[in-house]
């Protein structure tokens, strides 16, 4: 196909290939619909989308509407050049198809099960579309789903988990209905728990853990606060197994990081055992975004006496806050920041002030100093080293910045 000549307006504006099903939009412009739908979704929220080619303002609801005669053109094209014929798209989903399958997830008697799971079935194929995603929303899958996820539990059922967790964590979005569904709903968190707690599978486990971190997104102060020392003790436990996904455990970070904040919550999450499981998960080498939402979490916990306590305790909590600083990004050198000044201004025991200089903590301040980053983190350096420059001045790594370019 290398050289056979393409027409122009075959191709889709945005990816420049071969529209398979071209769309025409407000503006008169016609782009792949995949192309099209993806750029208006990923459009910024604080901004209103443009059309591509004519910068015109586009909807991210926009009408888009199916270019019939330009796909019969590249049919008969694709036909007469030997080339692949582009399939014929789908219907467009209908509303009625959503209700019906909803009412028969619906049924509540137990020889349903066949029923329930072949709706879940054709629900969690059309979930697979992002174009369905939205109607779906507005149908009402996701509160239908809730509530089908909430009696399996209930009667330990497991048939159709797997797909309505799916198709949950697909369709769920935070809008007003769903917010009211789920705010407050100490039954739905805990069902989510005993998924996680369970011996399903690993997959079904990963929806689980992402379903519920959107849940407590949105999710009220007081539903928080009444989270028990047991929910956060399976949370360590599931991260200490290293059984889930990468995409589970990140979810399972943000679950700990949303509650982390609120009453108690702070206190059981390190009696758990957090502190030290992060630090050992940052000992493996994650992933830049795990990394992020691990230093975010333990400059939480650190903000507190016994989860600075728990962070000293390892050997190597001190030393890997260190290596991080300055090799991963700027928000995990805001919070090893953070790690650092609370350890020197409320845990400085002299013991802990010469670890620091031992394992490289201060030479790693000084370098911030010297580096291209914010201002701000410089700033803050600055004022961990002032902290114990009676201490640390007679080290030879720091007398030059510390004493001459600096004053004390």
């Amino acid at each position: 196909m290398d050289d056979i000549e393409i027409p122009r307006y075959f191709l889709c504006p945005i990816s420049l290939q071969i529209m398979k099903d071209p769309v025409t939009t407000v503006t008169g412009i016609t782009y792949d619909r995949e192309s099209i739908e993806q750029w208006l979704v990923t459009a910024s929220p604080s901004e209103n989308a443009v059309c591509p080619v004519t910068k015109q303002p586009l909807a991210r609801t926009a009408d888009l509407t199916p270019n019939h005669m330009l796909r019969r053109l590249i049919q008969a094209w694709c036909t007469t050049n030997a080339v692949d014929r582009i399939p014929t798209p789908k219907s467009p989903l209908h509303r009625s198809i959503l209700l019906k399958l909803i009412r028969e997830l619906r049924k509540s008697d137990q020889s349903d099960s066949f029923l329930h799971v072949n709706a879940l079935k054709k629900l969690d194929e059309l979930a697979g579309e992002t174009k369905n995603h939205q109607l779906m929303a507005e149908a009402g899958v996701p509160k239908a789903v809730a509530h089908f996820v909430l009696r399996c539990v209930k009667e330990g059922r497991f048939s159709g988990l797997e797909e309505a967790l799916r198709v949950l964590q697909r369709t769920w979005a935070p809008t007003s209905e769903n917010k009211r569904l789920l705010e407050d709903n100490m039954d739905f968190v805990k069902s989510m728990w005993w998924v996680l707690s369970s011996d399903l599978e690993n997959a079904v486990k990963t929806h689980a853990a992402i379903v519920l971190k959107s849940v407590l997104e949105v999710a009220s102060l007081g539903l928080k606060e009444r989270l028990e020392f047991d929910f956060f003790t399976q949370m360590v436990k599931l991260l200490r197994a290293n059984t889930i996904s990468q995409q589970g455990v990140r979810a399972l970070l943000h679950v700990l990081i949303e509650t982390c904040p609120c009453g108690r919550n702070r206190t059981k999450i390190v009696e758990a055992g957090a502190v030290l499981e992060l630090i050992e998960m940052e000992l493996c080498n994650p992933d830049k975004k795990t990394t992020e939402l691990i230093f975010c979490l333990l400059a939480l916990l650190c903000s507190c006496a016994d989860g600075r306590q728990q962070l000293l305790k390892h050997a190597g909590g001190i030393a890997v806050v260190a290596k991080r600083l300055l090799r991963v990004s700027a928000a995990v050198d805001d919070r090893a920041l953070c790690i650092m000044e609370s350890i020197a201004r409320f845990s400085a025991t002299r013991e802990v002030v010469m670890e620091m200089l031992r394992v490289g903590a201060v030479s790693k301040l000084c370098m911030v100093l010297q580096a291209d980053c914010a201002i701000y983190l410089k700033k803050k350096a600055r004022e961990i080293l002032r902290l114990h420059s009676n201490c640390w001045s007679n080290s030879p790594c720091i007398q030059v910045y510390l004493l001459t370019r600096y004053a004390r």
